[in-house]
């Protein structure tokens, strides 16, 4: 063969092989490795735009952003679901989940009862280590939609049970009450100092179930203390379910709870965890108190967990930076919670962000339920609102109004959706609209959602989607099928 015929056959070679293996290369480079998935329940434009002002406002910083803010695509969705124009979480979870529309109240389901395939199931059957974390009950509705089929959220002893057959490798959160058997009980055991006891009305011990599978486990005040101090580089599979309920609200996790780990120190656990397996990740992150805050018409308890969720948010980006060419960061809301109205009649062009600084306490876990309940010492009451909520010097009309609203609680009246105490509503209200902020509901609204994201094939989901096209998009990103 002569020189030149043997370079031409070479060249040919070269070519086929060339052939054969761009559509492989193509895909690696629009595929990522990484995935984070952050949710913030709740958390709509106004939620947002609030709590960055805040955080201005905190550090005398005019240029001070949300994370979330600053990433390079931008886009904005409906939430609409199958029965209803204004959704739920559950709904509105699998529609994130699966890229489906289904009725209020469903979990990885469509309208018609059908088991719907989830990113998390659809990453897992592709060889990505998967995650969930909360600052919610795990079994709550947005983590159910990833990781269960159920034809109520409110099943979650049932959901319990399908998060052991799921597979998903790393799971931290609250809610331990659903995984534990019927008989089991230990007082002051849980990471608050709550009693640890069962909502299950079977003897299943689904804490044990998760070990029987190799997971390394962290139940309550002790297992928080371990998992702060763990290194989770050497952990495959955990189950982590720090609270009987819920994880507590930032704002006294912050000033109460620091023994319980954040909505950050849980992710960069979860990344340390998940890291190691060699198709990379697909982890879920929710900032589910953020509903619950707006939920309460709650103005800081909005905004402490919308900061954490942000820092969870930046650990991810740290992460990010030295993974550019595999990583997607994806950050968006299920629904808008409260109807949060930045401004009114009363204090005209401006928002006062000073009158929130003070703040320790939560609307929903004190003063409606908690220690600092209204329950008919109007002047003790009075004067916890001054010392923990940061109701200090009320006028004549704001101390009428809060009369009023404690003799409305001692005549057994409640206020709002759930039927919340009226007093602590009114404590609420008064101190959003020291801020001059209004709120129009104690439910979620049909208000669009802003979407925004980073990295690998994160310019496919701006501008304006459905909900469903989020997780459509994201799966056709990753090369797979819902």
């Amino acid at each position: 063969m002569t020189p030149l015929r043997q370079i031409k056959r070479l060249l040919g070679i070269a070519l086929l092989v060339l052939m054969l293996t761009a559509p492989a290369l193509a895909a690696a480079q629009t595929q990522p490795k990484y995935v984070f998935y952050f949710i913030g329940d709740g958390l709509g434009a106004s939620q947002r735009q609030f709590s960055e002002f805040f955080l201005r406002e905190q550090y005398k910083d005019s240029t001070k952003e949300l994370v979330m803010n600053t990433f390079d695509v931008a886009g904005i969705n409906t939430t609409y679901c199958a029965d209803t124009l204004i959704t739920d979480s559950a709904a509105a979870g699998t529609a994130l989940a699966s890229g489906v529309k289904t009725n209020k109240g469903l979990v990885g389901k469509d309208a018609a009862g059908n088991d719907v395939r989830t990113l998390t199931e659809a990453a897992r059957d592709k060889g990505m280590k998967t995650g969930l974390i909360t600052t919610t009950r795990l079994t709550h509705a947005t983590p159910a939609a990833f990781a269960s089929h159920n034809i109520s959220r409110n099943n979650e002893n049932e959901i319990a049970e399908d998060f052991v057959k799921s597979d998903v490798d790393f799971f931290a959160g609250g809610g331990i009450r659903h995984f534990i058997p019927q008989s089991m009980k230990v007082k002051n055991g849980d990471a608050i100092g709550k009693t640890i006891k069962s909502k299950r009305k079977d003897d299943k011990d689904l804490v044990k179930a998760f070990e029987n599978k190799g997971y390394k486990t962290y139940i309550g005040m002790k297992g928080a203390k371990a998992f702060k101090a763990d290194d989770f580089s050497k952990q495959d599979k955990v189950f982590a379910a720090f609270t009987y309920t819920h994880i507590p609200y930032e704002v006294e996790r912050r000033n109460k709870y620091q023994e319980v780990p954040s909505l950050a120190e849980m992710t960069r656990a979860g990344i340390d965890s998940l890291e190691k397996g060699e198709k990379g990740f697909f982890l879920m992150i929710e900032g589910g108190r953020i509903d619950h805050a707006a939920h309460a018409n709650d103005p800081t308890g909005v905004i402490y967990d919308t900061l954490a969720f942000d820092e969870a948010i930046q650990v991810a980006f740290d992460f990010y930076k030295k993974h550019k060419n595999d990583t997607l960061i994806v950050v968006v809301g299920d629904h808008e919670t409260g109807g949060m109205g930045l401004g009114m009649d009363s204090m005209g062009y401006k928002l006062d962000m000073g009158a929130l600084m003070t703040t320790k306490v939560s609307v929903e876990d004190t003063l409606s339920y908690g220690a600092g309940q209204y329950k008919g010492d109007r002047a003790g009451y009075t004067a916890y609102l001054a010392r923990e909520f940061g109701l200090t010097n009320l006028t004549d009309t704001e101390a009428a109004r809060l009369e009023k609203a404690m003799a409305a609680a001692d005549a057994g009246q409640t206020a709002g959706y759930y039927k919340v105490n009226p007093a602590a509503l009114t404590a609420a209200h008064l101190l959003s609209e020291r801020a001059n902020i209004n709120w129009t509901t104690t439910i979620p609204t049909a208000t669009m959602i802003p979407m925004s994201a980073t990295g690998v094939g994160a310019a496919k989901l701006g501008g304006y989607k459905d909900n469903t096209e989020i997780a459509q998009v994201m799966a056709t990103i990753l090369g797979v099928d819902l």
